[in-house]
């Protein structure tokens, strides 16, 4: 375990703030994580696990441990028509369907490459979550979602170990309490376990997502009436390169704030004044669009310092150049305040700000 000091974490999130930490230690395999723990490192300091940076946004240096998981690769695959053995740690797929297939992943795999793999071997589940960015281990914290499918869709279980007693456990689906980008492990769990991998049921037989307005729209123009996971995955490549910046090129945490549910009324009242309000149901309360509300208060293209909102959608800040996390917290708690004040509607981060 190689413990470095005051170093930068600009590589490690996707904003590239160059903030610093205190201190940085990084792992590749389980049993590398398994000495973490014994080694007390995390009990005596403040702490986190960061795995892409993808959702975090820096305000200040960081004054603890950074936890930074490496551990890459498929472990296991199979068939739901073998017998499952320990080595998915003893999960049930006996009432499983023999379309479906078991892949469990290591949390440090790059969570875009993952779904790129599965769906070029033809598997459905991951094909709308392609070209998000981040890692494999924090799809089931965060729940990360895009086009109509959640992580939630196609996580069998995960498992991670107790910070306090180093003991391995295994989360199924129902455990992770799975919300809107949300999880468990954000909530009561939060800071007590770490990540170490994820296993996902995916299936072998068409079962595509494409009821999602800008996805059907594309795949309509281009003729494919029975899409593969790879059309659908290509299609959804295309929609986020006109739309998202790459992280490669432009910083940024991606959506930065989560799309708002009111009541059937609150909508009502918001659509005397605002009649073309884009909103969606969400069983008996509606998801307003957070882009749109945001886009109508003039700030779509707009700068606050070196933070800005980009200009091809709304619902993303980027780094305009050497922007510092302050500068990104004042342009978001600026436009949350702009919000609320013209809808009434209080905007709540998608991304993770840490102080």
């Amino acid at each position: 375990m190689d413990i470095k000091e005051n170093i930068s974490l600009k590589a490690y999130n996707t904003f590239g703030i160059d903030a610093k930490a205190s201190m940085f230690v990084e792992y590749d395999t389980e049993k590398g994580l398994q000495q973490l723990l014994e080694s007390g490192l995390l009990h005596n300091n403040p702490f986190l696990v960061l795995g892409g940076g993808s959702n975090m946004v820096f305000a200040n240096d960081y004054n603890g441990v950074i936890v930074h998981p490496a551990n890459k690769g498929v472990i296991t695959e199979r068939e739901c028509n073998t017998p499952c053995a320990n080595d998915f740690n003893g999960y049930d797929c006996s009432a499983l369907s023999e379309d479906k297939v078991l892949v469990e992943v290591a949390a440090g795999e790059v969570w875009s490459d993952f779904a790129w793999a599965m769906t070029r071997k033809g598997y459905y589940g991951l094909e709308n979550l392609v070209e998000i960015p981040g890692s494999v281990g924090a799809a089931p914290v965060q729940n990360v979602g895009a086009y109509g499918v959640e992580a939630k869709d196609v996580i069998a279980y995960v498992a991670a170990y107790e910070i306090a007693t180093g003991d391995k456990k295994i989360f199924t689906n129902k455990e992770c309490k799975f919300g809107y980008r949300d999880s468990i492990f954000k909530n009561e769990l939060k800071n007590k376990y770490i990540v170490v991998s994820v296993c996902f049921m995916l299936s072998k037989t068409a079962n595509a997502k494409t009821n999602y307005s800008a996805l059907s729209k594309v795949l309509s123009e281009k003729g494919i009436a029975t899409p593969t996971p790879l059309h659908i995955a290509e299609c959804i490549a295309e929609i986020r390169g006109e739309k998202l910046p790459n992280p490669k090129d432009v910083g940024s945490a991606g959506s930065f704030f989560k799309n708002p549910i009111v009541t059937h009324s609150q909508l009502e009242e918001i659509q005397q004044n605002y009649p073309d309000v884009v909103s969606y149901p969400a069983g008996d309360k509606y998801k307003l669009a957070a882009g749109w509300l945001i886009e109508k208060c003039g700030w779509k293209g707009r700068t606050l310092g070196n933070a800005g909102v980009y200009p091809k959608q709304a619902l993303v800040l980027f780094n305009n150049g050497g922007c510092t996390g302050a500068e990104v917290v004042a342009l978001a708690n600026a436009i949350e305040a702009d919000v609320e004040s013209r809808f009434g509607v209080r905007l709540e981060k998608e991304a993770i700000i840490i102080n």
